[in-house]
């Protein structure tokens, strides 16, 4: 398909000097004329802002460890390294219209509650005794687990850690919410919560997976996942049970969606998450979809190659694919499976019907790397 701009149904308007005083003249009230725009705003196929951007953790650590000494937590709100790509800088975003850092929390501390419309969801990297609290319910979380703080729900934070600080992804989409002028923020008027008597009570309740407690959805009419912890070790052992029976997707290998345990659906409405395994020394084939996506390496070394760049990965790296970019992730060790953790926009671009994907197809479905 030709994508010349030059071909009837087309904008292709020639400049004139009766037409640059015409368009001086619909701007004086504040108008324009659609066709001086039209092949912008309409683009044959997504034209995103954003780029391919690998962030190495093994780097970016020291820095987030120098922040403990410089900023206080009360001082903060949160005391975060927030990861910027380079074509989104003015919304703040790491690829598209999703934002994402890497938390710490120094031992014992604690941060006060507040809730967003933004939703936010974390993803463990290091440190032992992570906790947070959302609407009264207290999450005992570890390295590789997975939490969700769904949008105006107070939330507050800590580790109770002795000897180690805690460092987290997260994961919110104030960039979507900004877009469209919906964003509210407020401090929680006591500053703290009162946690409930039971930890992890939604993981309890909900975390058996082929079990669901009978009765509850009756009473559950709210938008996101009733189970707001998923813990590594389930999470893991359900890919390497998968990898067992399937092959799984040659695009993303063993790939599994974090759920809502009552509809099956995303976790919550404007974000998703998945957890995908790379056997060892497995490649898979490039596609390319609608929707961003942010990566965290959970295990494992590797490659993607995203848009015609190579990118290598390990452990606590991570990297994103913006909207409608080639993508294909590979294993480099010969000898043990990979892990990547990977948050998105896929809710949306569903519930908007603007989700598409298609594979590459050429070079039996591989992309030249630079």
């Amino acid at each position: 398909m030709s994508h010349s701009d030059d071909v009837p149904g087309r904008a292709r308007v020639g400049e004139t000097d009766e037409l640059t005083a015409y368009y001086d003249r619909l701007g004086a009230h504040d108008a324009g004329a659609l066709w001086t725009v039209a092949n912008d705003i309409e683009p044959w196929y997504p034209q995103p802002k954003s780029v391919p951007v690998h962030w190495s953790y093994e780097r970016l650590r020291p820095l987030v460890l120098e922040s403990l000494d410089l900023v206080k937590a009360d001082d903060a709100g949160r005391r975060v390294v927030m990861l910027v790509n380079p074509g989104r800088k003015d919304v703040s975003a790491a690829v598209g219209m999703l934002y994402t850092g890497l938390q710490i929390m120094g031992p014992g501390e604690s941060m006060t509650a507040h809730r967003h419309q933004a939703a936010a969801l974390r993803f463990v990297v290091e440190g032992q005794g992570a906790w947070t609290v959302v609407d009264g319910q207290k999450l005992a979380v570890g390295p590789g687990d997975f939490a969700i703080t769904p949008n105006w729900t107070w939330h507050e934070h800590g580790n109770e850690g002795t000897d180690a600080p805690v460092i987290w992804q997260d994961g919110l989409d104030i960039p979507l919410v900004n877009a469209h002028d919906a964003g509210f923020y407020e401090v929680h008027p006591a500053l703290h919560q009162e946690p409930g008597r039971i930890v992890n009570s939604s993981l309890l309740t909900h975390g058996a997976g082929t079990l669901r407690p009978y009765g509850f959805d009756d009473g559950w009419t709210k938008p996101y996942s009733p189970l707001l912890a998923y813990p590594w070790e389930r999470s893991y052992a359900a890919l390497l049970d998968a990898a067992k029976a399937t092959e799984g997707s040659p695009y993303d290998g063993i790939m599994l969606e974090y759920s809502n345990p009552l509809t099956g659906g995303s976790v919550m409405p404007t974000m998703g998450a998945h957890l995908q395994l790379l056997r060892a020394g497995e490649a898979t084939r490039a596609h390319r979809h609608t929707g961003s996506v942010v990566y965290n390496v959970a295990k494992g070394r590797g490659h993607s190659v995203i848009a015609g760049r190579r990118f290598d990965w390990k452990q606590g790296d991570i990297f994103c694919v913006p909207s409608w970019a080639w993508h294909e992730h590979a294993n480099d060790d010969g000898g043990d499976d990979a892990v990547l953790f990977s948050f998105n926009d896929f809710p949306v671009m569903r519930s908007l019907a603007f989700w598409r994907e298609e594979s590459h197809p050429d070079n039996d479905g591989h992309q030249p790397a630079a």
